[in-house]
């Protein structure tokens, strides 16, 4: 039995996959969830708590009744409903497909210098906790002659971010995928981010940030190369504060 993918998780997959400035969303998305709004099962599978058959709506109202609250009292009875769209939204990464978020936007040029992009904001999901971590992705990578649209770079975080996930993996995940489809002589992300699950509980040290780091190629190998990708986020970070 194929289950039913919401309109608002179609649409946020079409708007990672295409983006706004590209015209309708009626490609693959529309394509992949069929004419009537469905996708099959096995699919779905992907992403946590998919399949629409109450599971999620049942599961939050027994949390709900397990921490001494009313599933039925006015302000509580559609939470299971919000809760059960909200993790669609969230994790929606899981569906997006990689080869129309690229859409043949990668180019032939006469360029071999760095190529920078700083304080992509992002926001995910500790898989630990459940909790959210957000902040900001930057990317650097050396052209072999080809270059990757720049509209097309915050997609690829957005559709790694929205998945459960631990910020070492995403910021490995990001950089081998520009690896693997660019072919660069080298690539460089650095993910700075707050988690909740250490401001909220546990040790409770708000405003603590972690940073995770990914260089592959040049930017492995070569001292110089590393220096001058962060030399590019140093001056960002100076340009944004105050004289």
């Amino acid at each position: 039995m194929p289950a039913r993918l919401p309109d608002h998780v179609k649409q946020l997959v079409e708007e990672i996959e295409t983006g706004e400035d590209e015209g309708p969303a009626l490609g693959r998305a529309a394509a992949f969830v069929g004419a009537e709004g469905t996708l099959p099962t096995a699919d779905m599978a992907q992403v946590p708590g998919a399949p629409a058959n109450g599971r999620i709506e049942h599961a939050v109202r027994q949390i709900l009744a397990e921490i001494g609250e009313d599933p039925e009292r006015e302000g509580l009875v559609r939470t299971p409903e919000r809760m059960h769209r909200m993790w669609l939204e969230l994790t929606c990464g899981y569906l997006v497909d990689p080869e129309r978020l690229i859409n043949g936007a990668i180019f032939d040029v006469g360029y071999s210098e760095m190529v920078v992009v700083r304080g992509i904001e992002f926001y995910s999901l500790c898989e630990h906790h459940m909790l959210p971590f957000f902040g900001s992705v930057s990317v650097g990578y050396l052209p072999r002659g080809r270059v990757l649209g720049l509209s097309k770079i915050p997609r690829v975080v957005e559709m790694y971010a929205r998945r459960l996930q631990v910020q070492e993996r995403m910021t490995q995940q990001i950089a081998d995928f520009l690896m693997e489809r660019l072919d660069p002589y080298g690539v460089g992300v650095v993910v700075e981010a707050q988690h909740l699950c250490m401001a909220m509980r546990g040790v409770r040290k708000h405003g603590a940030t972690m940073v995770t780091s990914s260089v592959l190629g040049a930017f492995r190998n070569s001292q110089r190369t590393r220096e001058e990708f962060m030399a590019h986020l140093e001056r960002g970070r100076d340009a944004g504060r105050p004289a």
